[in-house]
């Protein structure tokens, strides 16, 4: 399967070439912020399936913390996706910026110790306190 995503602005368009893994809901404040909500929604996809076809110019880098850079359109401001020096060749993508319809939906919720106030789960997703990383496949 390929799925096409683009930002807010348009500048910035890529594709992504395969399955996509479940979604990954970070409630941390780093990603509340990041975000400008109550979560981030992102999925952990190798980064040889992303392929730029439109606007590698407009993206900006931001290191929010010592080896986790978070990548955004420097033109709208729309986060893209963040990666880790301790998981190289992985790109967490946001995913809202995917056009198509998801088949995959949220596995999990991580960092629910610090989520927003004003917001409640209730979807029956896992839950864990701080951060999760799901076994290897």
């Amino acid at each position: 399967m390929t799925y096409t995503a683009q930002c807010l602005c348009g500048g910035i368009r890529f594709r992504i070439d395969g399955e996509l893994a479940p979604i990954q809901i970070c409630h941390c404040a780093q990603c509340r912020r990041a975000q400008g909500s109550a979560f981030a929604a992102n999925i952990p996809v190798a980064e040889s399936a992303v392929v730029f076809e439109a606007g590698r110019e407009l993206m900006s880098e931001f290191e929010s913390t010592p080896g986790k850079k978070r990548v955004f359109c420097r033109r709208c401001g729309s986060p893209l996706y963040s990666r880790r020096d301790s998981l190289p060749g992985v790109l967490r993508l946001r995913a809202g910026l995917i056009d198509e319809p998801l088949p995959a939906r949220p596995g999990f919720h991580a960092y629910v110790a610090s989520k927003a106030s004003w917001y409640e789960i209730h979807d029956g997703v896992p839950q864990h306190a701080e951060g999760y990383v799901p076994p290897a496949a």
